[in-house]
């Protein structure tokens, strides 16, 4: 019999499981297949703009009936990058677009950013059973209008103090990020330094962190799980569930493009690196032709969301003509393991595995 964590039986969910919002690659019909077989789906929307936040909210609830969650990148509404800056990294990109034979060229944005106070209201309006959110602490007001409307807050973090500071701002629940985890780094405290702390460092030192805090709230691991066991060893350490986001990009229901993909079965691991250059921000991915290209230019580049923005025409060109190589290839350091399938029998796979490694650990 599986023991249910607090946050299990908080949410209402049958698995410890949170598919990890991953933006740019999650869909609704991702997102729903995983909540209606027993885990939390979530929407990456960091990137979306406020009225699809709520057109694809619309359609998840079309297609379940079940918890999901809703996640934002929490970053200030306007942005003022240094204009030689941008003139500098438009050059750069264009001079390798052409390069590599691709014919379009970058372009200046209405905005750098959806602005995050207006998919925030969207979110609100949305009101789904779950928020989670990075890159930054949400204010005191903002907090507690999510508590208002009853969805339950998970913040993501990359350190002991971060998972403290989300547990003092009021979250319901800390989602720890280790080192291994794929895509965008979710950190905040530590300006300069991008913290790589491995998982099952991190687990046990966020919730002692948390603890101290004067709050028990549950701990979500992240970062390098790909099967049932890897959940059961979080579980051990102290987590009260897994969140696996490589796992599901090889799903059908995934929209990461079909070469990125193919590339993550063949992922070597020491291929799987800490990138900045494709947005500007720290992100756990694939080396590929695109980030060795770029490799001498990383500390002359702007910062996210600028170079988000900059770089967004060359990675939709990249994925239309099949070229992986030049694309932001984001993965958690233990991608070869993928097993493509529909996002239900994955998530029935998992489980399979977890209850598997649990039998193996009880008595005889």
């Amino acid at each position: 019999m599986m023991r249910m964590s607090s946050f299990v039986q908080r949410l209402g969910i049958e698995c410890p499981l949170v598919q990890a919002p991953m933006a740019g690659a999650t869909t609704p019909e991702l997102v729903a297949a995983v909540s209606n077989a027993g885990g939390l789906g979530s929407l990456g929307a960091g990137y979306t703009e406020p009225q699809a936040i709520l057109d694809q909210a619309a359609r998840i609830r079309a297609l379940t009936d079940r918890p999901f969650a809703l996640n934002l990148f929490v970053l200030p509404d306007e942005v003022a990058p240094d204009p030689a800056a941008v003139t500098r990294a438009r050059a750069r990109l264009d001079a390798l677009m052409e390069r590599e034979g691709l014919s379009v060229r970058t372009s200046l944005p209405a905005r750098w950013a959806p602005r995050f106070s207006e998919q925030f209201a969207a979110l609100c309006e949305a009101r789904p059973a779950v928020a989670s959110f990075a890159f930054d602490l949400l204010a005191p007001t903002q907090m507690q209008e999510l508590k208002r409307r009853g969805i339950y807050v998970i913040g993501t973090a990359t350190t002991a103090a971060e998972a403290r500071a989300w547990a003092e701002r009021g979250a319901d629940a800390v989602c720890v990020q280790g080192a291994e985890a794929g895509g965008h780094r979710g950190g905040f405290l530590h300006a300069g330094e991008t913290p790589l702390i491995g998982l099952f460092a991190l687990i046990p030192l966020a919730a002692s962190a948390v603890a101290a805090s004067g709050r028990d709230i549950p701990v979500i691991a992240s970062g390098g799980i790909m099967d049932g066991a890897g959940m059961l060893a979080a579980e051990v350490l102290g987590a009260a569930a897994s969140q696996l986001g490589t796992a599901f990009l090889a799903c059908p229901e995934s929209s990461a493009a079909e070469a990125w993909k193919h590339d993550l079965a063949a992922a070597e691991d020491h291929r799987v690196a800490t990138i900045r250059s494709f947005s500007g921000r720290a992100a756990r991915g694939l080396r590929n032709r695109y980030v060795e290209a770029m490799e001498g230019a990383v500390d002359e580049l702007p910062a996210y969301p600028v170079l988000n923005a900059l770089t967004a025409p060359l990675r939709r060109a990249a994925a239309a003509a099949g070229r992986a190589d030049l694309l932001s290839e984001w993965c958690g350091q233990a991608a070869a393991r993928v097993r493509p399938q529909p996002a239900a029998e994955l998530v029935a796979r998992l489980m399979h595995e977890y209850r598997l490694a649990r039998r193996a650990l009880a008595p005889h």
